[in-house]
């Protein structure tokens, strides 16, 4: 889902393995018209697939609201073709799961039809920053769903969890690290600038910016891959190949319940916490039913039970699920998350792209 979400289809296959039955616990909403139909983009494969069996079904039999599901592909080529059909006219998709950078994007364009959350029940108890807005304040997006990254281990090579992010640059991690390989995706100088520069805000500057890199080119002995394939890491993480590095909680939460020697770690600093955003087209006209259905996707339950099956992070405040201390700590925590600057990479892609091959990914 990042990936949102970035789209690795190892990491949406886990998760949409989870999604079965998550439909059957939301309540009936609004509308209730059979001749309704929504078109709803979410990425294809496994994810799509997990969706088309249980949740749209599911919404459909809820509100009388039919689905026709739109695989669209991952990165920003959604993002350009919903731009270039909407200057036709044409909605490709009604309603889309959008990445957090996409959706910024999107802004830029007002590609996005305001969603108004007087109309999403859940909508008060939404984490603030999990809904997207325009610059007077109008609601772009709305969080679809949450992840965190960590801090992973080999339970075999490390008795012991580590405790900071800090602890990549310990000498004693020399070629023991498996990093994701972009900028974009790892959010590792927002890790770096949380860990050794007061926060995410030393990043405002071109200047602090290359502070941050100049402190994480130190990492560069200790890399043993930067990786675009998850499940190669995931791979040298489970057999000690690469026994650190940066990872999915939740994917890693899965493979040591199956009986791997893997943990995931919150270090002190926060995990980053990564997520994406429900939109609605401009070129749409079913405004009433894509806030049926983002209404539908925000309840409690849905978030509860999506925690407990795919081991999201819930986008909405603690204290309005069901969830258990035991389930909440299992997919989130209680430590303020490292939350990504994705103005960066909005704002100064290209520039910090060049930065990024020259200081921190070359030999």
């Amino acid at each position: 889902m990042k990936r949102v979400l970035n789209g690795q289809v190892s990491r949406r296959a886990v998760l949409g393995a989870g999604l079965a039955g998550v439909g059957m616990l939301a309540m009936p909403s609004i509308l209730r018209a059979q001749d309704k139909s929504l078109k709803i983009g979410v990425y294809g494969g496994y994810f799509k697939n997990s969706f088309d069996e249980n949740i749209f079904p599911e919404f459909t039999k809820a509100t009388g609201i039919a689905v026709e599901s739109i695989a669209e592909p991952t990165g920003e080529a959604w993002l350009v073709q919903l731009e270039q059909a909407a200057k036709a006219g044409q909605a490709p998709a009604d309603v889309s799961m959008m990445s957090q950078t996409s959706t910024l994007k999107g802004l830029g364009t007002e590609l996005w039809t305001p969603i108004d959350p007087a109309r999403i029940k859940s909508f008060d108890s939404l984490l603030p920053h999990f809904s997207s807005k325009y610059p007077d304040g109008r609601i772009a997006g709305v969080g679809a769903v949450a992840w965190y990254i960590t801090l992973v281990t080999n339970t075999d090579v490390y008795k012991e969890p580590p405790t900071s992010w800090a602890d990549m640059w310990d000498p004693a991690t020399k070629d023991k690290l498996g990093l994701l390989a972009l900028a974009s995706n790892s959010f590792l100088l927002e890790v770096t600038s949380t860990t050794f520069m007061g926060g995410t805000n030393a990043l405002d500057s071109e200047e602090g910016i290359l502070k941050a890199m100049e402190k994480l080119a130190e990492l560069k002995p200790n890399v043993r891959l930067w990786y675009r394939d998850e499940a190669q890491f995931e791979q040298a993480l489970k057999s000690g190949e690469i026994p650190m590095g940066q990872y999915y909680h939740d994917v890693t939460g899965l493979a040591a319940a199956d009986g791997q020697p893997v943990r995931s770690t919150f270090p002190k600093e926060g995990g980053i916490q990564d997520s994406g955003n429900w939109v609605l087209s401009r070129a749409s006209e079913k405004i009433d039913e894509a806030h049926v259905f983002i209404d539908y996707m925000s309840q409690p339950a849905i978030q509860g039970l999506m925690s407990r099956k795919v081991g999201t992070a819930p986008t909405l405040k603690k204290d309005v699920l069901d969830l258990t201390a035991e389930e909440f700590a299992a997919v989130s925590s209680e430590i303020p998350p490292i939350l990504p600057r994705y103005d960066l990479y909005t704002t100064k892609s290209d520039w910090i792209n060049q930065k990024w091959t020259e200081l921190i990914v070359a030999a």
